[in-house]
């Protein structure tokens, strides 16, 4: 493995965006209104990107989820994600899924429509 290859599969492997990098911007920012620097119209644009930041998290979620039962995970393996020691809470999330798509690939395409018509 080259070492290009090494770095995209570390970059493909990572979410793009982690709970320190989150916890240091909220510091930065949190310093940057302590001194006065953020107006509430900036905080008001910050807060509407955040919210479709976090629908864009979660989307990501469910999709990696589905993906994850396709590639063979069992919701033992994945109820420790969920912060549970049982597997009602994958089970639950999956059958909600299921409600609109079965794959991973249906929810892509799915998660493209709802782009488009934004």
């Amino acid at each position: 493995m080259t070492e290009d290859t090494a770095a995209e599969r570390d970059t493909r492997v990572r979410a793009p965006l982690t709970a320190a990098e989150v916890l240091e911007w909220l510091e930065r920012t949190a310093s940057a209104v302590r001194e006065g620097e953020l107006t509430a119209e900036e905080l008001i644009e910050l807060l509407g990107q955040l919210r479709q930041a976090s629908t864009a998290c979660a989307n990501a979620s469910d999709w990696t989820l589905l993906a994850a039962r396709e590639a063979g995970a069992s919701l033992r393996q994945l109820a420790p994600v969920f912060g549970k020691g049982y597997v009602r809470a994958p089970a639950a999330r999956l059958e909600k899924l299921h409600r609109e798509v079965l794959t991973a690939e249906q929810f892509l395409e799915l998660m493209r429509r709802r782009a488009e018509d934004a």
